[in-house]
C-alpha cells in the first residue's frame, strides 16, 4: 500500500490535507501527501476514519501537487 502520513503539524502547502474529527481524528490533523510511504496492507490494522467526497477531491489535488502530475494534451 501507498500511505501518507497524518501529523498535527499543517505547514499549509499544497501538497497537504487539513482533516479533523468529522473525519475521525481526534484532533486537528493534516494529511502529508508529500511522504509517502510503502507500507504491507498486514501492517494497516487500525481503523481510524474516512474522508468525504470534498476531502477525497482535495486529497487527489494534493497528491497530484505532490507527485507533479499534470495533465498533458494527447500527441498522436
Amino acid at each position: 500500500m501507498t500511505c501518507a502520513p497524518v501529523y498535527s503539524a499543517y505547514h499549509g502547502l499544497s501538497s497537504q490535507v487539513a482533516i479533523d474529527i468529522g473525519e475521525g481524528m481526534k484532533h486537528e490533523s493534516t494529511i502529508h501527501c508529500d511522504e509517502l510511504v510503502s507500507l504491507s496492507k498486514a501492517v494497516l490494522t487500525d481503523y481510524v476514519g474516512s474522508l468525504s467526497q470534498t476531502k477525497i477531491h482535495e486529497l487527489n489535488a494534493a497528491l497530484a501537487v505532490a507527485l507533479d502530475l499534470r495533465e498533458t494534451a494527447a500527441t498522436p
